[in-house]
């Protein structure tokens, strides 16, 4: 009988469920490995890396703008200060639809296009995620108000208070002092992205910029924890900014006022040095411009106004103006002739009212001929060629020295080359030569080339500047000391590119008669009717100082041979150019100046008594200092 079949196996399903539980510990096992070696992996190896991605969503961190530095005058008054503004910002990662945000700005305070575009190329540039960019700057008070009521609604919009530059003196320092600006791209590319943070301003022209190391200050930095939607919940390092370092200037916000007074509203410059200190006391570019303008970005309708306007205020005549010297460099001629020998003082010459060169037709006139023939200084021997201005002697003594010790003489009183150390702006200039005129012109130098650079004609151009510093040079007996516009802190002057060497080789009794023959431009030369200074009748007649200078008269416009000069006759923008330059008092300069009258007519009767106007000031504030009188 067949035995009965077992209805369950249940050796068979203990092993196979052995086997089972086996393999499943296994793959738990094995699973837990993995996990705990990837979980060892991510909290140990890549701990300090996943920190820091932790740490970036977590954390932000968000500059701090240093303050400007300050500038003042030599006085201590304030030239360029900070003050508080509110802008409009926007960050960009607090905001769903910029666009959309830009147009609910738009439609509550007006947005142009310029301005939205500023924006954007601002937003490009923007150094760290997080950080706020300007829409617009210096909200109004109605603007502030519409923005803050609605505000709620636009998360990621902030209005943020910011200090800016703003220049207490406006358009009177604009040239003197230079601005700052709006960061642009240009900028951008060359500037430290680090150290300009937080800055949407640079130094452009002028003190501003040559000294924007110093003036700008050191960027900080706090370190804020913020929740998911980017709102900063607490403030977890702050490292302060160092602000900017102050500066005080040589130049004198009195004097420079004044300088500006006594030019009125004629087009010009007037630039005066201190000769003890090369400090620039005051520097004149009329007509001038709001440098506040600029600060947070000027409207194209008023900047085209300034761009386009005739009388060019935009434009630096002081540094960049490049004119004639006229008849201002004929103590150097006259200085170079006696050191040289070509001439004593002593000795005369007659002076018809005319110069010829040998073999040629051309005269070369005085500036007292006249068609029918008068004119002339007579006898004239060195101090009254000086001062009376004497056309005749001059050319004959250009001849005699040759342009190339012309040109050495020259340049040792700073003509050709920018020697202020300060103004970055200053041009250099024009001393040409032979070399010069067959490079640029492509044309050999004739002799009456010579014989009009010895009058401060022809194709020399020279700055306000280099003439006012020609007068500090001669006032020092030619000692140089560089023009410059830092007073205090000294240490951050920079060093020359080109130092001047002293002029050295003069003796003292060429100096005397030097500035002997300039001293009688504006006082009595001889008793003899007619032969008083040129600037005497304008100036000299009730001058209770010595002071030493010379004038010079520029032409716009070429005249013809045997024809007169009729300046009443001229469109008013083709006259003469006025120049006067001067220092005084004689016997301990204070002060040397130069001052240009654009198509000002003579510079004895035009620029001369602006430069009695501002001596006369300068030394008048210096004595009352002082407590004693002149």
């Amino acid at each position: 009988m067949p035995e009965p079949l077992a209805l369950k196996d249940h050796s068979g399903e203990s092993r196979v469920f052995f086997e089972r539980a086996v393999i499943g510990f296994g793959v738990l096992i094995v699973l837990t490995l993995i996990l705990v070696a990837r979980l060892f992996y991510l909290q140990i190896i890549e701990h300090e890396a996943y920190a820091t991605l932790s740490d970036k969503n977590r954390i932000q961190v968000e500059p701090l703008p240093p303050v400007r530095g300050l500038i003042y005058d030599r006085n201590g008054e304030l030239i360029a200060d900070n003050v508080p503004t509110l802008n409009l910002t926007i960050t960009r990662e607090l905001v769903s639809d910029l666009e959309v945000t830009l147009d609910r700005i738009d439609a509550l305070i007006g947005l142009t296009v310029e301005e939205r575009e500023s924006f954007h190329r601002r937003l490009k540039r923007r150094h760290r995620p997080h950080e706020p960019v300007p829409v617009r700057f210096k909200l109004s008070p109605e603007e502030q108000a519409r923005i803050a009521v609605n505000e709620y609604a636009m998360p990621g919009v902030q209005i943020e208070a910011r200090l800016v530059r703003h220049y207490p003196k406006g358009e009177m320092m604009a040239h003197a002092l230079g601005s700052v600006r709006r960061i642009n791209e240009t900028d951008a590319r060359s500037l430290d992205p680090v150290s300009y943070s937080g800055t949407n301003h640079i130094g452009k022209i002028g003190v501003e910029r040559q000294y924007e190391a110093a003036l700008h200050g050191t960027v900080g930095h706090k370190r804020v924890e913020t929740n998911a939607r980017g709102r900063v919940m607490t403030e977890l390092e702050r490292i302060e900014p160092v602000a900017g370092r102050n500066l005080i200037l040589h130049v004198d916000s009195l004097l420079q006022r004044a300088a500006i007074e006594a030019l009125g509203d004629r087009r010009g410059s007037i630039v005066a040095i201190d000769p003890a200190s090369g400090g620039i006391l005051a520097l004149v570019s009329q007509p001038s411009y709001d440098p506040n303008l600029f600060v947070t970005g000027i409207a194209y309708d008023t900047y085209s106004l300034l761009r386009d306007s005739p009388d060019t205020p935009l434009f630096n005549r002081a540094l960049q103006g490049q004119y004639e010297p006229g008849s201002t460099v004929k103590p150097i001629i006259g200085l170079a002739g006696l050191v040289t020998g070509m001439v004593k003082a002593e000795s005369t010459i007659s002076d018809p009212g005319w110069f010829r060169l040998p073999n040629e037709a051309r005269l070369y006139r005085d500036w007292n001929w006249t068609a029918s023939g008068m004119g002339g200084h007579g006898e004239v021997h060195f101090q009254k060629a000086i001062y009376r201005s004497c056309n005749v002697y001059f050319y004959g003594l250009a001849v005699k020295l040759g342009i190339d010790r012309i040109d050495e003489y020259l340049g040792l009183f700073g003509f050709g080359q920018d020697t202020v150390l300060d103004l970055p702006e200053a041009r250099d200039g024009l001393l040409p030569s032979p070399v010069w005129k067959r490079e640029y012109r492509g044309q050999p130098w004739y002799p009456g080339d010579t014989v009009n650079i010895g009058i401060g004609q022809g194709d020399m151009l020279v700055t306000p500047m280099q003439l006012a510093t020609m007068a500090s040079v001669i006032a020092n007996r030619g000692k140089w000391i560089m023009p410059r516009m830092l007073k205090t802190p000294d240490e951050l002057l920079p060093p020359p590119s080109r130092p001047m060497a002293d002029v050295d080789l003069v003796p003292d009794h060429v100096w005397d008669e030097v500035i002997g023959g300039m001293e009688k431009v504006v006082h009595r030369g001889n008793q003899v009717f007619g032969e008083n200074g040129t600037a005497w009748a304008y100036i000299g007649q009730d001058i209770n100082y010595r002071m030493a200078g010379k004038s010079g008269t520029a032409q716009v416009v070429g005249i013809k041979q045997g024809e007169e000069y009729h300046e009443e006759e001229l469109d008013e923008r083709q006259r003469k150019h006025a120049w006067f330059i001067a220092f005084a008092p004689v016997d301990d300069p204070q002060i040397a100046l130069a001052v240009l009258v654009e198509n000002g007519g003579g510079g004895s009767s035009v620029a001369a008594p602006v430069a009695r106007a501002v001596i006369d000031f300068y030394l008048e504030n210096q004595y009352q200092v002082a407590g004693v009188r002149p």
